[in-house]
């Protein structure tokens, strides 16, 4: 049966979520009030709660920012305010200077000056990524943390920057006519700049190119191997999250028609970390949570405790971070998923579009074609020889056991073949081409894919949207697109393919449940289904059977037979010999990183090594 009628036949058995259209509507509903309120609100408020509002529309737009960059992404900034004082510092020179040169001229006014800056900042961003997201643990935050303040100290210094006095006169930003000198005028903009940024944000995490992005929690090696260039995501969110806070940087410095370095220190940098976190760090809503609640808490504490404990000393300081500890305690996860909960979900399932056209596939290997050789492969580690001088091929159409006793070097071996890991010394084929050395993206983009010994899955995304992340090498459809919800046409042919493997393996009733509220053998099960949704012609699985009862052994036993006989070349490590010995064509067994026996499954059984070495001693 070919690949499209494969799926016609059973993705009629998908439930098309009609319910997450209802979810939708709700949360368009909640978002048009929003926006209601925030139209009436500079005609009813006195000016103080409309500079207040300004002030946490523009905290808002940064911590969006880390949001994206910290909450999600998984790399902690404590640097934004910085970025922040680049779009400031290069509207106020600009806009203020009498001196540009002829060939800047253009940009002497508000709006030119804004494309001017987000371009600096980008570039910045980009340089200072290329040196800053090499690092991992807590060398990236203090990375971040030398970089900010560098560049704070830098705007105190330079003199056409102001020096420590700052730059002033900054005019006002005039829009067809409309010239925004008090901040009830601009704050239409302000919060229009955040509304489109969040919009745009959403979108983008609700994309390939936003699972891509979510993907780096679940580990690097993961992501690799399912295709995703965990660099240039790192290095996209790092420039969007810099460019956001450019762009409050930039309406910062006209609203207050003046800059000075204060706002742009590494303290203040913390700050908006903790609206980020304070509100939900992996939520795109909770950036305006955290910003309103501490922008609100710091300047009530600013007005009350001076009553209370006199006018001398930083009390407000002492009681906000107490509070701070306190929430971050109680609510862990942030303010924004315990607001949610006020409002009922009437639906959280994705739309399955049952008609849209399949992702292309490969053509399968010739059945005995030999897809995957190793020769003489070799793994030192100093004086460590975790591989031996190993030889193994997998050939299309059958099912290769690689098994061994603990410490064997199976795991070691599985690296070799995957990129993972580069070979000391040998060579590694597949499909005829050297892949030794070449890493584990580059290798599931020629036809390879896996599962992983420790499952490796994203908890708090459905089973579907992590089947998804397999797809993501067969799309193309890159972060703009995303943004602006270009993608769609694409979108739905990849939940399209994810759907289909998910019924392919049995878990179609789990499809819209969190990946981590599956027990651990469904969880291996999805792995499986994650796999075959690159479209591979081999499938590396690493004891896919451990967690597994009787029954979803024999299901797992049985798709695999169903995979081999569709052409599908499959490389098994398993210690549950029962199970293996039942299901493949050949066993290659390890000890000390050498192999020992080759051959049929009753021949290995019966090979004296084994018996002595794996399964128990020669009687």
């Amino acid at each position: 049966m070919s690949a499209p009628n494969r799926q016609a036949a059973v993705l009629p058995a998908v439930d098309v979520a009609r319910s997450g259209a209802a979810s939708v509507l709700s949360s368009r509903n909640i978002l048009v009030a929003f926006v209601a309120v925030l139209a009436i609100a500079p005609v009813l408020l006195p000016e103080f709660y409309i500079t207040l509002l300004n002030y946490i529309g523009l905290a808002a737009m940064v911590a969006l920012g880390l949001v994206l960059l910290t909450g999600v992404g998984g790399l902690t900034s404590f640097g934004q305010a910085a970025f922040v004082g680049v779009g400031a510092y290069t509207t106020a020179v600009l806009t203020t200077s009498q001196a540009l040169p002829a060939w800047l001229a253009w940009a002497g006014s508000p709006w030119p000056a804004l494309a001017v800056g987000l371009l600096i900042t980008a570039t910045v961003a980009l340089i200072l990524g290329s040196l800053t997201l090499r690092l991992s643990g807590h060398y990236l935050p203090l990375g971040t943390i030398a970089w900010g303040i560098s560049l704070y100290f830098m705007f105190g210094t330079m003199e056409t920057l102001g020096g420590h006095s700052g730059l002033s006169g900054i005019p006002p930003i005039n829009l067809f006519g409309w010239v925004m000198d008090e901040g009830r005028e601009i704050f239409y903009l302000i919060w229009a700049f955040l509304l489109v940024a969040a919009l745009t944000t959403e979108n983008l995490l609700d994309s390939r190119e936003g699972r891509a992005i979510r993907a780096l929690k679940g580990g690097m090696v993961m992501a690799e191997a399912m295709g995703v260039d965990t660099s240039r995501s790192r290095m996209v969110i790092f420039v969007i999250a810099a460019m956001h806070a450019a762009a409050a940087g930039w309406l910062y410095a006209h609203l207050q028609r003046f800059v000075n370095p204060s706002p742009f220190g590494v303290h203040v940098g913390i700050e908006y970390l903790f609206m980020a976190v304070v509100g939900g760090a992996g939520q795109v809503w909770g950036a305006i949570a955290g910003a309103g609640v501490i922008t609100i808490l710091k300047q009530w504490l600013q007005d009350w405790l001076p009553k209370v404990f006199g006018a001398s000393g930083n009390f407000e300081t002492i009681i906000f971070g107490l509070m701070m500890v306190v929430i971050l305690q109680r609510a862990r996860d942030g303010l924004w998923p315990l607001l949610a909960r006020l409002v009922p979900a009437r639906g959280t399932t994705r739309v399955i579009d049952a008609s849209a056209e399949p992702l292309p596939r490969k053509a399968m290997p010739a059945a005995g074609e030999v897809i995957l050789e190793a020769k003489n492969v070799t793994r030192r580690f100093g004086g460590l020889v975790a591989n031996n001088d190993m030889n193994l091929h997998v050939e299309a159409g059958e099912i290769l056991a690689l098994i061994g006793p603990n410490g064997a070097g199976k795991s070691t071996m599985f690296n070799q073949l995957s990129g993972v890991d580069t070979p000391t010394s040998g060579e590694v084929l597949f499909r005829g081409k050297s892949i030794a050395g070449h890493g584990s993206r580059e290798i599931a983009h020629l036809g390879m894919s896996r599962s992983f010994q420790h499952v490796r899955l994203l908890p708090k995304m459905s089973v579907l949207e992590n089947v998804a992340i397999g797809a993501h090498l067969r799309g193309t459809k890159s972060v703009l697109p995303s943004a602006w919800r270009l993608d769609r046409v694409e979108e739905a042919r990849i939940l399209r393919e994810a759907a289909f493997q998910i019924e392919r393996v049995g878990l179609g009733e789990f499809m819209h449940a969190e990946a981590g509220s599956l027990a651990l053998g469904q969880q291996r099960i999805l792995e499986i289904a994650r796999a075959l949704a690159s479209d591979p012609c081999l499938l590396l699985l690493d004891e896919p059977a451990a967690g597994l009862r009787l029954k979803e052994k024999q299901a797992l036993g049985e798709l695999m037979k169903k995979l081999r006989g569709e052409g599908m070349a499959i490389l098994l490590v398993e210690h549950d010999m029962d199970f293996v010995m039942g299901l493949v064509d050949r066993v290659v067994v390890m000890e000390f990183g050498q192999k020992i026996a080759e051959g049929l499954p009753d021949e290995v059984q019966k090979n004296p090594r084994v018996l002595e070495a794996y399964l128990g001693g020669v009687e």
